[in-house]
């Protein structure tokens, strides 16, 4: 039996595991209770979240449509033809194929694409469940083989406005501290996260030092289940974030709480900040007297903002900041929180924003988005974003799209947008590890690695750099690997021969964050890892900002932003016939769109099937031997069973989007972050309407 090192493929916490391993069997997954990120802790999907590697549902040889072939036989080159004989009938639709036939006819299409239409009309979407190496190989196809701006990653429908946010505020969109600086604060605010359900080990962290008395804040459109530990507990309306961020800044400002020192040394745009706050009738607490149901809100915001000011702070936030249409204004206006007070730069005060995909913050860093390449330098031509891609295809000027792990036709907005522009595709190419809803639409599959089967660099919500090694062996290609090896038959710009060729072409492309980071060193520091930037000659730096701003002048910048006044508030202030406001999220026994964790029974058990969850004042409105629909201008979902809970206002419901046969995403349209397009999953108003 061997006992091996790695990290956890889920949430972004990067948890350090160990599996016990016999025969290429995995027979226990646990933690090192010394690891820097696990402290001998996992969730449940850290403990039974392997199975998957051993479904029968994996996809093991590349799949080719029957269609695709009988469309295309005529035009291919011979050398295509001529191997042919090759492919095998595996069902209906699809055909199985050898590595080598697939990537062949992969670069031949492209290059077809491309030269006919030119590279903009091809897409690439993904990478943020493998490593940075496929990231990063990822971007520069696009760019550098296909000639094309246009790539994306799922950070689009989770973490962008942080991203915008705080690069706006403070020059970096990226945790400023460690996990571990939970243990040297004086006081915490969550707002918008359910970090037990989504970050636990995270949350273990927070609830040890309520334990020991660090007040905290929690701060939710409902009451989730660390808001069991916390000091104060603050249920607000449905998309009154900014608005209440803004309240936390009047209070400080009003009763000159603020740090007039920092503020002088490190900051600029402040008097201007301070006046827009002060003259704006929404900022005053007092708004929320006149919104029922709200009223206990004043005196809670109060007690948060003079806390917040007088001690070392920390901040915590999740999608229910972002994932709405001032997304990138709430996160500047945390931002704005922290440079007032002086709560960021040192050990102990920051600001942490909670990814959510094990490697999302990796990828970013490695340029996986059309405006930023790799070290977030300025592209040569900024590209279009995932929403503006499916436009484009649909406006016949996208042709192809090569997908990796993130299943487009399930966790993105408005799927009958999205489903219809898959379908109208010439060419879509699939890498992942199960049969998903984006793969119904695809011309070729690639199965490929699991994070579990391969090395590779990660890089955790903290900034933290992990260097994975493979729990059993597995002789599927990693995502890089068939990139490369399309490339090759391109006549790419690059060649790469091992993984780390890719990986030390990232520290040359990324200096400012990676050019101390060699695989040397990163195994080395296998089980604790290092946190970006990383020199040559040190082991990473776990706070930034402690001198200056990673901003082009080193200030860091107050933001005003106002608040609008809108959905839920607006419906209630005017009088309005009450309605019902959705709210969507993760729980902790699943991930994203469940097919991995789907493919594990433990997991799969505890939750087999997306439930509304109804407040108990409404209670009287539904029946719960009935399911029922929820229905928008823009789709409607399956029939759901409901599930009645105190946790949740009148008039607001709660729903997992995991399981893709509720059809979720369905309800929500293109409404978005106003800057970069994160879908507004967090609130949409709905009708319900009883099952048959």
């Amino acid at each position: 039996m061997k006992s091996i090192e790695s990290v956890c493929t889920y949430c972004g916490v990067g948890c350090d595991i160990i599996a016990d391993v016999e025969d290429n069997e995995i027979l226990k997954v646990y933690a090192d209770k010394d690891g820097a990120v696990s402290q001998g802790r996992l969730c449940v999907k850290g403990i039974h979240g392997h199975d998957f590697l051993y479904s029968p549902n994996r996809i093991h040889k590349p799949r080719i449509r029957r269609s695709f072939i009988e469309k295309n036989q005529d035009a291919f080159p011979e050398h295509i033809k001529n191997n042919l004989f090759l492919l095998r009938g595996y069902d209906q639709t699809w055909l199985e194929s050898t590595t080598e036939l697939a990537y062949d006819i992969v670069a031949w299409k492209l290059t077809a694409i491309r030269d006919e239409f030119s590279g903009e009309a091809f897409g690439a979407i993904g990478g943020a469940r493998s490593n940075c190496e496929s990231g990063f190989l990822f971007q520069q196809f696009a760019r550098e083989t296909m000639d094309s701006p246009n790539v994306d990653n799922c950070g689009r429908v989770c973490h962008a406005p942080s991203l915008k946010g705080m690069r706006v505020s403070i020059g970096e969109g990226a945790a400023s501290n460690p996990f571990n600086d939970i243990y040297e604060t004086d006081n915490m605010i969550i707002i918008g996260s359910n970090t037990t359900e989504c970050h636990p080990i995270t949350a273990d962290r927070i609830m040890h030092m309520t334990k020991r008395g660090t007040p905290l804040s929690v701060i939710d459109v409902r009451r989730v289940s660390i808001g069991k530990s916390a000091t104060e507990e603050l249920v607000i309306p449905y998309e009154a974030n900014l608005l209440v961020l803004n309240m936390i800044a009047y209070v400080i400002l009003s009763e000159n709480l603020q740090n007039d020192e920092f503020i002088k040394t490190r900051c600029k745009n402040f008097d201007t900040y301070k006046e827009g706050i002060l003259n704006d009738p929404y900022s005053n607490p007092d708004f929320l007297l006149s919104v029922d149901g709200y009223e206990e809100l004043p005196d809670q915001i109060r007690t948060v903002a003079r806390r917040y000011a007088t001690k070392k702070s920390m901040i915590f936030w999740g999608l229910g900041i972002t994932e709405h249409i001032d997304g990138s204004k709430a996160v500047s206006a945390i931002c704005d929180l922290a440079l007032m007070t002086g709560n960021i730069g040192k050990s102990g005060a920051g600001l942490m924003p909670l990814r959510g995909q094990n490697n999302v913050q990796g990828v970013c860093d490695m340029g996986m988005l059309p405006y930023y390449d790799p070290d977030y330098q300025v592209p040569k031509k900024v590209g279009k974003m995932t929403p503006d891609m499916v436009d484009a295809i649909l406006d016949g000027e996208i042709k192809s799209l090569w997908n990796i792990s993130e299943d487009l036709a399930h966790i993105h907005p408005n799927l009958h947008k999205v489903h219809k522009a898959l379908d109208k595709l010439d060419f879509f190419v699939v890498n992942d590890l199960f049969p998903n809803e984006s793969t119904e639409f695809a011309d070729i599959i690639f199965g490929v690695k699991s994070a579990y089967e391969k090395e590779g660099v990660y890089v955790n919500a903290e900034r933290r750099l992990h260097f994975s090694q493979p729990l059993i062996d597995c002789d599927l290609p990693d995502d890089w690997e068939v990139l490369n090896e399309v490339s090759k038959r391109m006549n790419a710009p690059y060649t790469y021969t091992t993984q780390e060729d890719v990986w030390n072409a990232v520290r040359i492309k990324a200096p400012n964050r990676f050019s101390g980071a060699s695989y040397e060193k990163l195994r080395a520091n296998r089980r604790d890892g290092m946190q970006w930037p990383i020199a040559e000659d040190n082991l990473g730096t776990p706070v930034l900002h402690t001198e200056d701003f990673r901003t082009k002048d080193g200030i860091g910048a107050f933001i005003l932003n106002h608040w609008e006044r809108r959905g839920q508030i607006a419906d209630i202030l005017d009088k309005k016939s009450r309605n019902y406001y959705l709210s969507t999220g993760r729980i902790i026994e699943h991930y994203n769109n469940a097919r991995q964790t789907g493919e594990c029974t433990k997991l799969e058990q505890r939750h087999e099937e997306d439930v509304i969850l109804v407040s108990k004042v409404d209670a009287a409105d539904f029946n719960k031997t009935k399911r029922y629909i929820m229905k928008t201008v823009h789709g409607e979902t399956r029939p759901l069973k409901i599930r009645i809970t105190k946790n949740l206002k009148q008039g607001t419901l709660f729903t997992t989007f995991h399981h893709s046969n509720s059809h979720i995403n369905f309800i929500f349209g293109d409404e978005s972050d106003c800057y970069v397009k994160t879908a507004r999953f967090k609130s949409v108003k709905v009708e319900i309407i009883e099952a048959s």
